[in-house]
């Protein structure tokens, strides 16, 4: 039986500044869905991950569906009012036009959907981070589907075995390519460390997959809002659906990728790296530098399209040992102030507010005597043995 989970997630105000979703405002999002989905769905989660509200959708209407994506939206406008009552700091922030056109998609709001066949038991992890970019997952993902040192099921399981496709996005040129692991293992890493370009935006299974056959098993929103306002609105706090178990990666290998924390784009005005540090939603709250990047993982079991769950899967002393180094990185971080690595480099920081301070400056540089410009040179011979 074909099921759809969509996940759909967006900054709609904050209490204070960008730290955490005010309560009113979650409960008025879940009210409107609860109130309007008869009919349309079949299970649904509302919560949240420091100031983003998150809505976790099952039913049979597959992805891109106008009425699924327009009840998200309708609710994201609801908690809006009750935002804008209270005066929360960006409020609506993530609605980035007045009017629903029929896909939410492009409009603020991420989104990462997929049309599954389900199995008997169907058990998901739905990942939420905040503070960083779409990229942030490129890292654990591949490490779940690619890594036999993350996943020894890669090694073990007959069902794993033959490994995984991925589906590459060229954010900025906007293009797509599809490689298979463990082949193009190489491949896929030659473009994926360029996070801030080239994002997973989904897995497959191959054809030779005994249990599920060339079926998608995990989705990452890869909504840039820089790119959709052309400035920076705030970053884009990316959300993923991985499927576990039973020929895939089981939920430890997939929760295993974020033990030891890794640096990810995004933290204080979206113009910073900062390790991604895994919490459990209480301590979700963005506070120092507003941050550091966290993720938080909530685990789902669906049945006949129905939800178990959800289970706060990083909340556990097993990360205890990733959240100490996490403070740890940011300690050291800090400390560099507005320099680069911490800084991000310039050509991140396009769309950021930082150009508008440097354009102050333009008319006040003069030539340097003599200087000549990196693209006039020759380029040298190499010795090629």
């Amino acid at each position: 039986m074909k099921a759809t989970i969509s996940h759909i997630k967006a900054d709609i105000g904050s209490l204070p500044g960008h730290t955490t979703v005010y309560a009113p405002v979650e409960e008025e999002v879940r009210k409107f869905v609860s109130d309007n989905s008869r009919g349309l769905l079949t299970g649904f989660h509302v919560g949240h991950v420091g100031d983003d509200i998150q809505i976790t959708m099952v039913h049979s209407r597959g992805i891109d569906n106008p009425e699924v994506h327009g009840l998200a939206w309708n609710a994201f406008k609801a908690g809006t009012e009750v935002a804008k009552k209270v005066g929360l700091y960006g409020a609506g922030q993530d609605l980035l036009k007045d009017a629903f056109s029929g896909n939410i998609k492009g409009m603020g709001p991420g989104v990462a959907e997929m049309e599954i066949t389900s199995r008997k038991s169907e058990p998901f992890i739905v990942y939420m981070m905040d503070k960083t970019e779409p990229g942030a997952f490129n890292f654990p993902i591949f490490k779940m589907f690619a890594d036999p040192f993350n996943t020894p099921g890669l090694v073990i399981d007959p069902n794993m075995h033959d490994g995984f496709r991925f589906e590459v996005w060229d954010v900025l040129e906007g293009r797509k390519i599809e490689l298979p692991s463990p082949e193009n293992t190489y491949d896929i890493l030659a473009m994926i460390g360029s996070k801030s370009r080239y994002v997973i935006k989904r897995v497959y299974t191959k054809e030779a997959h005994e249990k599920l056959p060339d079926e998608n098993v995990a989705v990452v929103t890869t909504d840039k809002l820089s790119l959709i306002a052309g400035e920076y609105v705030g970053k884009d706090d990316p959300a993923a659906i991985v499927r576990i178990q039973s020929g895939l990666p089981a939920s430890g290998e997939s929760l295993e990728a974020f033990a030891h924390p890794f640096l990810v784009s995004g933290w204080m005005r979206g113009s910073f790296n900062g390790p991604l540090m895994p919490v459990g939603i209480k301590d979700s709250k963005m506070t120092r530098f507003d941050g550091p990047p966290r993720v938080a993982a909530l685990g789902f079991v669906l049945k006949d399209g129905k939800l178990a769950g959800p289970v706060d899967l990083f909340d556990d002393v097993a990360f205890d040992g990733a959240r100490r180094t996490a403070i740890e990185m940011t300690d050291h971080l800090r400390r560099m102030g507005p320099f680069e690595p911490h800084r991000l480099p310039e050509s991140d920081m396009e769309y950021t507010t930082l150009p508008k301070v440097l354009s102050r400056l333009s008319s006040r540089f003069t030539p340097i005597e003599g200087h000549i410009k990196a693209e006039t040179l020759e380029e040298p011979t190499r010795d090629m043995d």
